[in-house]
C-alpha cells in the first residue's frame, strides 16, 4: 500500500557539504541517473543551471570556479539532476557576466583552465551527470582578436566584414545608422575613432558596446562556430545552450524595424535564413556518438514561429519563457501550458519548463508581488514583495513544473528558496542592464549572489575556511537559514521538497516526457493526470480546496489544512494502487 508522504525525513548521517572536500561520491541517491547510452535522455532531463561565478569558490579568491563545482558534484547528484548547464566560462573581460567571449577555447583564469574543465566533464559523467555549455553566437567581446583586427584594419577592410560596420547618417555621419532598440536599454551603435583621431564608422551591438554583433552572412563566422561546436563535443560535452538564438541573422540592408513586421521579416530577429544555420549545427551534433543536444534561448511571442526551431533537423529543445513570464494565475498558466504543448506537438519536440535563470527575478520574490508576471521592461527598483506569499507560491510552482511533460531546468539556488537580493550596495553592482537604464532597472545582480553552503556567517561556506577575500557579491547575513547545511536536515525546507520531487519524478514512469490529461477541478485550480496513477493538483485560489479522490499523497508543497489543500499549494496524488 502507498503511504501518504507530506515531506521526507532526513536520513541518518546527512552532513553539511564542505567547500574544501573532495567530490562527495558516498552521499548519493539509490536511484541513479539514466543510462549514458539513452538516446532520449534529453526529453525528460532535469538540468541544473550553474552560474559559475556564484556557485562555489574553490581557491579562496571570492569568485566561483571549476574547482568549486567539482567539490560539490555529490550535492548535485544527491539533488537528482541529469545534467548541468554552465553559463559562459571562457576567457572574457566580463563586461556582461561572460557573455562577451574573447576566446572559446580558453577557460577564464578566474574560473580555472581547460584541463580542469575536461576533468569536470568526466567526473560529472562518472556520476551520471552530463555537461551542457553555453555558446554566444550573436556577438563576441570587443577584446576578441577578430574585433581588434577589424578596428585596426579600418573602413572597407575584409576584417570589418565579419561585423556590422557602417558610416553614420547625417551630413557629418554623426547619426546612428539605424534606430534599432537594444535589449539592454541604450543605443545599439557605437562610433569608432580613426587612427588620426577623427570620428570613424559605427558598429552594431544589440547588447552592450563591448559586445559587437557578428555578421552571420560571412563564411568565416559560420565556420568558426562550427569549429567551436566540434572543439567542445570532442571534449565530451553533451550539449550546447545557444544564447540569443533568434538574433543571429540580420537583413543586410539594415532597414528600420517595421511597426508590425511580417513573420520572418524583422530585420534583426527570427529571420527565416537562420534555420539553415541550425540545420548545419544539428548535422554536426548528430555526427557524434550519443545524443548531443542543441538548446535554444528563444524569446518569441509567436509560439508557432518558436516551434519552427524545433523541427527534427534543427534544435532539440528551446527554453519556454512564456510560462516563466506569466503571473501566478490559474487561467494564465493553463493558457501557457496548453499553447506550449500544442506548439510542440506537430514537431514532436518535448517542452521545457523553467521558473527562473541568471537573468530573471527569483521566484520567491517575483511571486510575492502584486504583479507576479515577468518582463525585463517592467523591472523597477523598489517594487514591494511579500516573501511569505512568494515562498509558498514558489514551492507550489516547483511541484507544478516538475510534473509537466518534458524537461525541467532549475537555476542554482532556487532549490534553496533564495530570494532576490534587492539591497546590494551600489558600488558592488556590475550588471550593464542597471547602468544602461540610468539606475531605474535594478539589473540582474540580485539573482546572482553567491550560494550559501554552511555556517552562520558570510561567506557561508562559499569560499574555503580562512579565505581572506569576500565573495564578489555580498550575501545577506540572514541567509544562514538558507544554507545547504541548514536545509538538508529540515524536512520542511525547499531543498527537501526539491529532492523528494526529483526522486519521485525519476521513479514515476509517467512523469517527464509523455502525455498530459486535464481533469476538472475547483475554480482557480490546475488539475492534470500523468498516466493512470498520478495526479497533480495546484491551488491558485484564495481558499482551501478538497483534493480529488486518491489513495495516497506522494508529496505536498504545504501541509494540508484539515484534509484540504491550502491556497498557493500543489499536491501530487497516487490515484490507484
Amino acid at each position: 500500500m502507498d503511504l501518504p508522504v507530506l515531506a521526507a525525513q532526513p536520513k541518518a548521517g546527512d552532513s553539511a557539504p564542505d567547500a574544501q572536500a573532495a567530490p562527495d561520491q558516498a552521499n548519493t541517491p539509490s536511484q541513479l541517473t539514466p543510462s549514458q547510452s539513452d538516446p532520449l535522455w534529453w526529453r525528460s532531463a532535469v538540468i541544473y543551471q550553474i552560474y559559475i561565478r556564484s556557485f562555489a569558490d574553490g581557491n579562496g579568491d571570492g569568485i566561483g570556479d571549476i574547482a568549486g563545482v567539482r567539490q560539490h558534484l555529490g550535492y548535485l547528484r544527491e539533488l537528482g539532476v541529469d545534467a548541468i548547464w554552465f553559463t559562459p566560462w571562457y576567457e572574457s573581460p566580463l563586461a556582461d557576466g561572460g557573455y562577451d567571449v574573447a576566446d572559446y577555447r580558453t577557460i577564464n583564469p578566474a574560473f580555472g583552465d581547460l584541463t580542469e574543465a575536461e576533468a569536470l566533464i568526466q567526473e560529472a559523467l562518472a556520476l551520471g551527470i552530463r555537461t551542457i555549455i553555453d555558446v554566444v553566437p550573436n556577438h563576441i567581446s570587443d577584446q576578441h582578436p577578430w574585433f581588434q583586427a577589424a578596428l585596426a584594419a579600418g573602413p572597407g577592410s575584409p576584417e570589418r566584414e565579419r561585423f556590422w560596420f557602417r558610416p553614420g547618417r547625417g551630413e557629418h555621419g554623426d547619426e546612428m545608422p539605424t534606430n534599432w532598440v537594444s535589449n539592454f536599454s541604450g543605443e545599439t551603435w557605437t562610433r569608432t575613432t580613426n587612427p588620426d583621431g577623427t570620428p570613424g564608422e559605427w558598429y552594431l551591438h544589440l547588447f552592450t558596446p563591448q559586445q559587437p554583433d557578428l555578421n552571420w552572412n560571412h563564411p568565416d563566422v559560420r565556420a568558426e562556430h562550427e569549429a567551436i561546436l566540434k572543439f567542445w563535443f570532442d571534449r565530451g560535452v553533451a550539449g550546447v545552450r545557444i544564447d540569443s538564438a533568434a538574433l543571429l541573422i540580420k537583413d543586410p540592408e539594415l532597414p528600420e524595424v517595421p511597426e508590425d513586421p511580417a513573420p520572418g521579416e524583422h530585420p534583426n530577429e527570427d529571420r527565416d535564413e537562420l534555420h539553415e544555420v541550425y540545420r548545419g549545427w544539428r548535422a554536426i551534433a548528430d555526427s557524434y556518438p550519443g545524443t548531443r543536444v542543441l538548446v535554444g534561448e528563444i524569446w518569441l511571442p509567436d509560439i508557432e514561429r518558436f516551434a519552427m526551431y524545433l523541427r527534427a533537423d534543427e534544435l532539440h529543445t528551446a527554453f519556454n519563457f512564456d510560462f516563466l513570464a506569466r503571473p501566478w494565475d490559474a487561467r494564465e498558466l493553463r493558457t501557457s501550458i496548453d499553447a506550449t504543448l500544442a506548439a510542440h506537438a506537430p514537431v514532436g519536440a518535448p517542452s521545457t519548463w523553467v521558473l527562473s535563470n541568471h537573468d530573471v527575478t527569483r521566484p520567491v520574490t517575483r511571486y510575492g508581488r502584486e504583479d507576479s508576471s515577468f518582463a525585463f521592461a517592467k523591472k523597477r527598483v523598489g517594487t514591494p514583495t511579500d516573501l511569505g506569499v512568494g515562498l509558498r507560491r514558489a514551492r507550489a510552482a516547483a511541484l507544478l513544473t516538475a510534473a509537466l511533460p518534458g524537461s525541467l531546468y532549475i537555476y542554482q539556488g532556487d532549490e534553496l528558496g533564495l530570494p532576490e537580493v534587492e539591497d546590494l550596495p551600489a558600488d558592488r553592482l556590475e550588471d550593464p542592464m542597471h547602468f544602461r537604464s540610468g539606475g531605474v532597472d535594478p539589473g540582474r545582480d540580485g539573482c546572482r549572489v553567491p550560494l550559501p553552503w554552511r555556517g552562520v556567517e558570510p561567506p557561508f561556506g562559499f569560499s574555503p575556511r580562512g579565505s581572506a577575500e569576500e565573495p564578489w557579491l555580498p550575501q545577506p547575513r540572514t541567509w544562514s537559514r538558507f544554507t545547504v547545511e541548514a536545509e538538508q536536515s529540515d524536512a520542511t525546507s525547499m531543498l527537501w521538497l526539491y529532492r523528494q520531487a526529483l526522486r519521485i519524478r525519476r521513479s514515476e514512469a509517467d512523469l517527464g516526457d509523455g502525455p498530459l490529461e486535464w481533469r476538472d477541478g475547483e475554480e482557480g485550480t490546475l488539475v492534470f493526470a500523468r498516466g493512470s496513477r498520478f495526479l497533480s493538483v495546484t491551488n491558485l485560489s484564495h481558499q482551501a480546496v478538497a483534493l480529488p479522490e486518491h489513495v495516497a499523497i506522494l508529496l505536498s508543497s504545504s501541509p494540508l489544512d484539515h484534509g484540504l489543500l491550502p491556497p498557493d499549494s500543489t499536491a501530487w496524488l497516487r490515484t490507484q494502487h
